[in-house]
């Protein structure tokens, strides 16, 4: 049977998006489409009839949504209900109220031009701030606009849908997603929208699996078509051939089975079943996705990407919008740990700075092109420590190769801290500071690399990738981005030994630490912590409880002797019969 990989890679009936909301679902479409809202600018003669009619107008908006609220409490938890309790505030709002009646009697215009008129001044003024968050609620609040404008005209929200079907539509607002819901929607689909939109939110929170920011969606996609969304990956398959609907058939057999009995486990610690305990934590890439962490019973974030900002905010954040990201994530992880990634930019991540390269991948990115850029990565420093004084926040560096990096790194991590110092701002002062090893170099020097740092963290991906001396996004040479390679392994074994005797910390937390096939390995190897998506965490927890630590430390000895990433991979498969675990690889 094909891969996963193959099985994407050779399609061409696929559209890629943002994975919002995990899980797959095989249905038919429900292409969703509103009708445009034709606006009436022409006078009015009678005021009072005009105001009459917005204020009956707002009682029914207000009805409306108050029913929608009902619905989504009954639903999802009150945190995420809220949402729209907040919508019925802005209808409550006396100055916007105020504004909408005044113009209507200095105007004389009809109350819906007013009111699209006032209600987009706010828009447009979301829409122009920096914060990804903004620019998404002024989508929130098209809703409200239109529902008002709606109740003017005395219009009705007509929806032809039938049950068990995907909704593939342009963008959602709140409402859309709660009241698509009751039809026992198995899906969603979106041009437009990120993860910490508040459609994407509900689509979590309501666990109907959802792809966004597909752009294509609606042009590709027609109605009563039969689609695959991967909420997982961020991929849909466009009227799959057979084989596909048999890969991914099989694929939600294995998911139900795997999920079967997993609630036990969410407050239990990730023990083994002769009482060794491996830490879990998660990796997160937006704030919007620190209620899943919560949930998933992670022991706090073990990897937050700060790029991922950029990519929201599309430039780099002052320091105090960074504080209050970091402050706000650190208070929600509370009393568990939360370690802060400096920018990793550069390569094949995010490029925000004005330059072209020959080889991005061997050229400035990491920790290279911080200590090039000596403002940006003091004003993320200054923005972390302040966000540290809970003593939960601890800082790490990506793509180290060189000590004399690190050594660098830690003099300007003095500097901020005197600099806060002088100003009287409170911070962590004994705040822990750890490197990624992603490189050869680091690896081999890792004992030293230690000496100088409170904790390591391997990132298998960019370690994996430079070890074989292959782009993991090259089709052409992908078979050779091997996670169970010897040499892997072998290097795995290497770091964890070499910091050890450095009596430091070890982690690990690229994608081999979700591969749930390879946590026996690694508990074997000798991590106590792995950083992993929080949706696999809960898999992790239970798989951990079927072994001893004894036999899975048996099981990495044998690996380390085998010369080939087949042997390796045999000898963890036949773990998983001898111990009676369900087979399985990367479930997301």
């Amino acid at each position: 049977m094909k891969s996963f990989k193959q099985i994407f890679t050779e399609a061409e009936n696929k559209i890629t998006g943002i994975a919002a909301a995990p899980g797959i679902v095989i249905s038919k479409v429900y292409l969703f489409t509103k009708e445009k809202i034709k606006i009436n600018d022409g006078e009015i003669t009678d005021i009072d009839e005009a105001i009459s009619n917005f204020n009956e107008a707002l009682v029914k908006s207000k009805k409306e949504l108050n029913k929608i609220f009902a619905i989504a409490k009954e639903k999802m938890e009150a945190t995420r209900a809220a949402i729209f309790e907040a919508q019925v505030m802005i209808l409550d709002d006396p100055i916007l109220i105020e504004n909408i009646i005044n113009r209507i009697k200095s105007e004389k215009r009809q109350p819906e031009y007013i009111v699209n008129d006032e209600i987009s001044k706010y828009q447009d003024l979301m829409r122009l701030s920096h914060e990804s968050y903004m620019k998404e609620r002024a989508q929130d609040i098209e809703d409200i606009k239109n529902r008002i404008i709606r109740n003017l005209q005395k219009r009705r929200w007509k929806s032809k849908i039938t049950n068990d079907l995907i909704v593939v539509s342009d963008s959602l607002t709140p409402a859309d997603t709660i009241l698509l819901s009751r039809c026992n929607v198995k899906g969603f689909v979106t041009d437009h929208g990120g993860v910490t939109s508040h459609a994407a939110i509900i689509s979590r929170s309501l666990n109907i699996p959802a792809v966004v920011g597909t752009h294509n969606a609606t042009t590709t996609i027609k109605d009563g078509d039969n689609i695959i969304v991967d909420g997982f990956h961020g991929y849909i398959l466009v009227n799959p051939t057979e084989e596909q609907i048999i890969f991914f058939r099989k694929k939600l057999i294995h998911l139900i089975e795997l999920q079967k009995g997993l609630e036990e486990f969410k407050d239990k610690p990730a023990m083994t079943n002769d009482g060794h305990e491996i830490q879990l934590m998660a990796n997160v890439d937006v704030t919007g996705e620190v209620d899943v962490v919560i949930s998933s019973g992670a022991k706090g974030v073990g990897l937050y990407r700060t790029e991922q900002i950029l990519e929201e905010l599309g430039e780099f954040p002052d320091e105090l919008e960074q504080t209050t990201i970091y402050s706000r994530l650190s208070s929600r992880i509370y009393p568990d740990d939360i370690i802060i990634r400096a920018f990793d930019i550069g390569g094949d991540k995010v490029k925000f700075l004005d330059f072209e390269e020959p080889n991005p991948f061997l050229g400035l990115r990491g920790i290279r092109i911080l200590l090039e850029n000596k403002v940006i990565f003091k004003t993320q420093i200054k923005a972390v420590l302040k966000a540290s004084k809970d003593k939960n926040v601890q800082f790490m560096l990506p793509m180290v190769s060189t000590i004399g990096e690190i050594q660098r790194s830690k003099e300007l991590i003095e500097e901020c801290k005197k600099e806060l110092k002088h100003d009287k701002i409170p911070f962590d002062k004994n705040m822990k500071v750890g490197i990624m090893i992603e490189v050869p170099a680091a690896a081999v020097m890792a004992k030293e690399f230690a000496m100088e740092v409170d904790f390591l963290s391997i990132g298998t991906n960019d370690l994996i990738q430079y070890l074989m001396a292959v782009d993991r996004g090259n089709d052409f040479v992908s078979d050779l981005y091997q996670e169970f390679s010897p040499a892997v392994v072998r290097t795995i074994s290497h770091i964890v030994n070499e910091a050890n005797k450095a009596g430091k910390t070890v982690s690990l937390c690229g994608e081999m630490a979700g591969d749930t096939l390879a946590i026996p390995l690694l508990v074997g190897l000798g991590l106590n912590s792995l950083s992993l998506s929080p949706s696999t965490i809960p898999y992790a927890k239970r798989i951990i409880s079927k072994f001893s630590f004894v036999k899975a430390k048996e099981l990495s000895d044998d690996c380390l002797c085998c010369s080939t990433e087949t042997e390796i991979q045999q000898k963890i498969e036949h773990f998983f019969k001898i111990n009676n675990i369900t087979r399985t690889r990367n479930i997301i």
